[in-house]
């Protein structure tokens, strides 16, 4: 398929009543978080560590499969000012090449803050800094997730 730059065409072209995959990319893992079929609740799921992309992209297809997911939304780490740094295009970068091999839709939002939301709402849960370390990642890709599926729920 391919990866959408407008969220709302993006939107448009996943098929109903499948589940959303939210991405959390880092240059040491991959954040991962999964929706229900309606598009309302983003739930964290794991995060794996990154090797070579083949490998990464051979363990996103096992996770795609396994939640009968109908489309990706990737985190997009813009900076602060709404520019694009060598981030954006690492995550870009990711895109097409996932988009070669995988038949889903993918689009971009727009992570600023995510980590650290993340990361204050696991404070909050008075979780052990261990646990956050290891949590941190797909707790971040479920707030993006989240994100995404409210401008969803918005559209219609």
């Amino acid at each position: 398929m391919s990866y959408y730059d407008d969220f709302i065409t993006f939107a448009g072209s996943i098929p109903k009543f499948k589940s959303l995959l939210g991405l959390d990319l880092g240059t040491k893992t991959i954040g991962i978080a999964v929706s229900d079929t309606l598009w309302s609740i983003a739930t964290p799921r794991e995060t794996i560590k990154r090797k070579k992309f083949g490998l990464d992209a051979d363990a996103l297809e096992v996770i795609i499969k396994n939640t009968n997911a109908g489309g990706i939304v990737l985190g997009l780490p813009m900076n602060m000012d709404g520019s694009e740094g060598p981030r954006c295009q690492a995550t870009r970068a990711f895109a097409r090449n996932l988009a070669a091999r995988c038949d889903l839709p993918i689009g971009f939002w727009d992570e600023r803050l995510s980590s650290i939301a993340a990361e204050r709402a696991m404070l909050e849960a008075d979780m052990s800094r261990a646990k956050r370390a290891n949590a941190i990642d797909h707790v971040a890709a479920s707030y993006i997730l989240q994100g995404a599926l409210d401008r969803i729920g918005n559209l219609a």
